[in-house]
């Protein structure tokens, strides 16, 4: 199929991108790489009159590391997040995480901010900022910026906390901590297919935090109780999901790949799943 007919419009600047976006309102759609919206206008299941291209705007394309936190503007494609002088020192998770991102193709295209904002509760990067305790950024057309915690902003599936007036500008991934641990798999079909189960955990002597992605309706994270013993802890988190079954795997496998495979993402130790470059935290 092909997309419905659409306006396409190109601002200069983040403030016209707002501007546009206060004007068309819902009936607008922001494209940055477009390797999720297309296939979603392809089918139609999306059908806007308007599409407003912000992959130009300068002022959007950085990454910057501040005083506690990796700032990735809404330009930033994902392969030049990965190929980020020190990503593994600065955000140990990412450099995990993002390998597992699509293909090299995909991540050439696809932007940072772009993933954040299709909240597809498979995805990895929705994962790594729910459990680092990241932040999403978002501008209005009167240049108010707002700052919304992404266990806020992910509300379901596809669903985030930006209004249609709305641009998100940046996202902010936490540094790593010294003394912390970070670890990441990945369970799907094939290298670069959707996630079945993604694993995360963040590690700080006696105290894990947890978090799952492709099993609920957006990225879940917790601190695991330390007073139960770690499979305890593990089944509980698993049941305490609002899993389904689907068409690439049903809830009860979900659930037994989080008891499974959570006791070994805690212990850093390698999978079959894991690829070799992603051995690391």
């Amino acid at each position: 199929m092909k997309p419905a007919a659409f306006d396409y419009l190109r601002p200069a600047s983040r403030r016209e991108a707002c501007e546009l976006l206060h004007e068309h309102g819902d009936e607008a759609r922001l494209i940055a790489g477009g390797q999720s919206l297309m296939a979603v206008l392809n089918m139609r299941l999306a059908q806007p009159k308007q599409l407003i291209d912000i992959a130009g705007i300068e002022d959007l394309h950085y990454i910057e590391r501040r005083d506690d936190h990796l700032a990735v503007g809404a330009g930033v494609t994902q392969a030049e997040l990965l190929e980020y002088p020190g990503l593994a020192e600065a955000v140990p998770l990412l450099a995990l995480a993002m390998p597992w991102i699509g293909h090299w193709q995909t991540r050439n295209r696809g932007t940072v901010c772009g993933s954040i904002a299709h909240a597809d509760p498979s995805a990895e990067l929705p994962l790594c900022l729910t459990i680092l305790g990241g932040e999403v950024v978002l501008e209005n057309h009167r240049g108010k910026a707002r700052r919304v915690a992404a266990r806020d902003f992910f509300q379901g599936v596809l669903t985030t906390d930006r209004r249609p007036s709305e641009l998100i500008t940046e996202v902010r991934f936490p540094l790593a901590r010294p003394g912390v641990g970070y670890r990441f798999l990945e369970v799907a079909m094939r290298h670069g297919d959707f996630a079945i189960v993604a694993l995360a955990a963040v590690i700080e002597g006696q105290r894990i935090t947890f978090g799952v992605g492709g099993v609920a309706d957006r990225p879940v994270s917790m601190i695991l109780p330390s007073n139960l013993p770690l499979e305890d802890a593990l089944n509980a988190f698993a049941w305490s999901l609002e899993t389904e079954d689907d068409h690439h795997a049903s809830a009860a496998y979900r659930r037994q790949m989080i008891r499974e495979l959570g006791g070994q993402v805690i212990a850093g130790a390698p999978t079959d799943e894991e690829p070799a470059h992603a051995r690391q935290s």
